[in-house]
């Protein structure tokens, strides 16, 4: 994932509601979102060419999502693959702080990862690139690229504003991923330094990326609502921006499809 704004708070109707973009290379392969054979209750797309995930979700609502960190020291690969964080967290059982404390120990094994996970109670960050450990996720809404969660990238700052006014409309739905296609490149001025040079900066700066060889693959929507029922939508994008597969799933109810 790139890109992920996000609303939390346990004590609401909607404990968590999640928009996430995935940018990808056009050419890495890809399975869509649905359940995994051998993990029956864990729904997620896969990158078949390391065989993790991006983001998931479990049936009885655990969740689970991974970027990158973007720095000149992170463009190569690290010795294990980042999508495994998010597989071994939702096949499993362990509770946040648990869980955060095994992946924080063996951290330095993968290139830069900024990691979310939600184990229905609560939800917690760890960065490998960052000083501050594990940290606990407040009550609020939230955003995370390829830098440190909540940092003041326009894609995130504006993001999150448009995600509070949507909260402000109603109920939670799939139709707030419109928010996420959002291709409009910020001013200079407003650019992180991450050490890619200005133009790299500006073509990756939009919320929804286009490039030809590199972008937006996939928009996502995950809302847990405090009954149990959890809502899930991917939309695939290609390369041109258009729409493909479509793929929605209720979670503890039988109406689920994909088109």
């Amino acid at each position: 994932m790139c890109l992920i704004l996000f609303a939390f708070d346990p004590a609401a109707e909607y404990p968590l509601i999640v928009l996430a973009n995935r940018d990808e290379w056009h050419e890495r392969p890809t399975m869509p979102a649905g359940p995994w054979e051998e993990y029956p209750h864990v729904v997620a797309g896969r990158d078949l060419e390391k065989g993790g995930t991006w983001m998931g979700i479990t049936s009885d609502g655990r969740f689970a999502a991974v970027t990158n960190y973007r720095g000149p020291a992170d463009m190569q690969a690290g010795e294990r693959t980042r999508g495994e964080l998010t597989v071994d967290f939702l096949a499993g059982r362990d509770n946040v702080p648990s869980y955060l404390d095994r992946v924080l120990s063996r951290s330095s094994a993968y290139a830069g990862f900024n990691l979310l996970v939600f184990d229905g109670t609560q939800m917690g960050y760890l960065s490998n690139r960052a000083d501050d450990g594990i940290r606990f996720v407040s009550a609020g809404i939230h955003g995370i690229s390829n830098a440190f969660l909540d940092s003041d990238w326009p894609k995130v700052s504006d993001g999150k504003k448009d995600l509070r006014a949507l909260l402000e409309t109603g109920a939670p739905d799939a139709s707030w991923l419109s928010i996420m296609r959002e291709t409009r490149r910020p001013p200079d001025s407003l650019l992180p330094n991450t050490g890619i040079g200005l133009e790299r900066e500006r073509a990756l700066s939009p919320r929804c990326i286009q490039l030809p060889t590199y972008g937006t693959r996939c928009s996502s929507f995950v809302s847990i609502r405090r009954d149990g029922r959890i809502e899930f939508e991917e939309r695939t994008l290609t390369p041109e921006g258009h729409n493909g597969n479509t793929v929605r799933l209720v979670l503890g109810n039988s109406d689920s499809s994909g088109r």
